[in-house]
């Protein structure tokens, strides 16, 4: 699953660089949920997919990760 390919794993991206600073990743996921985006289990496999991707570490985004998520922001701006 890449990223370019697959949507809601970039929504997710965007989400979590925006999400406040009291919020965890969890919280993050659960909004999505209840918006409708996708359900927990699936919002689990799209965190883990974007750790595997090195854009997150522990409870932050890498710079790799805050970089793309600077460009799927600018994607949707359009």
């Amino acid at each position: 699953m890449d990223i370019e390919e697959n949507i809601e794993l970039r929504v997710l991206l965007l989400a979590i660089y925006k999400k406040q600073e009291n919020d965890t990743f969890l919280d993050v996921i659960k909004t999505m949920e209840n918006s409708r985006v996708f359900n927990l289990k699936t919002g689990k496999k799209y965190l883990k997919r974007l750790k595997e991707l090195n854009y997150i570490i522990d409870d932050s985004l890498t710079l790799i990760g805050i970089q793309k998520a600077k460009e799927v922001e600018q994607e949707f701006s359009l």
